[in-house]
């Protein structure tokens, strides 16, 4: 079984792609792809992919369901949940421009959070086709649902990092799978990767369950893997 995690960085994605996933001859390789279709193209041989971006977008003043859901199930850390903006919005090429415009379609404004990741949610949205192998992941909601008994605190603190680690070592070895990342990553995208590419092996499996059953104006889903 070949799954696959990944996550924005500064200058592109970080790709974890696991071979022989849950068993004791796991590999993982990484690698950082310069757009979504680079990922793509390192992760077309995986049987499923987990990535931390939307796929389906809104096109009126609701919330996704999924957004909503994703964010209830987290309670207190609800607020690493950034809402999808609506297609329109994400040609706004100022964060003021994106809160008038969004504005105009929902009735209220959008996080300066949510808007310095528009450029990340335009690559996908460009895409001619996204494949159903890929599935839109939530790091946070993944390693509560891998690790429930733990009371993480915030991922960029040092316990933090090592909640995290300690978590994902019920998924893959954490000798084995930080032991050569790429240079330009940093540890929490990292470890957000290897969070989803658990949540994929769990689709590829049957085992996942989906938060939010939308579809939007193009005809993608909109829903949260878990």
């Amino acid at each position: 079984m070949q799954v696959a995690g990944v996550d924005g960085v500064p200058d592109g994605w970080v790709v974890c792609v696991l071979s022989g996933a849950g068993s004791p001859g796991t590999t993982v390789s990484w690698s950082v792809e310069p757009d979504a279709a680079a990922v793509l193209a390192r992760t077309r041989d995986c049987g499923a992919v987990g990535v931390d971006i939307p796929i389906g977008l809104p096109s009126g003043p609701a919330r996704r369901a999924c957004d909503v859901a994703t964010a209830a199930r987290l309670g207190r850390a609800r607020s690493s949940v950034f809402p999808a903006p609506p297609r329109e919005v994400l040609a706004a090429t100022s964060h003021p421009d994106a809160c008038a415009m969004a504005r105009e379609v929902t009735g209220k404004a959008i996080s300066l959070q949510t808007f310095q990741i528009g450029a990340k949610i335009r690559e996908w949205d460009a895409l001619d086709a996204v494949p159903a192998t890929v599935v839109e992941a939530h790091p946070e909601l993944s390693l509560r649902t891998l690790a429930p008994d733990v009371a993480f605190v915030p991922k960029k603190t040092a316990r933090g990092l090592g909640q995290r680690i300690a978590a994902l070592a019920r998924w893959v070895d954490p000798a084995l799978a930080l032991a050569d990342l790429p240079a330009r990553t940093r540890l929490d995208d990292v470890l957000d990767a290897l969070a989803v590419s658990w949540t994929a092996a769990r689709w590829l499996r049957g085992e996942a369950e989906t938060l939010g059953d939308e579809t939007d104006a193009r005809g993608r889903p909109m829903r949260v893997v878990v």
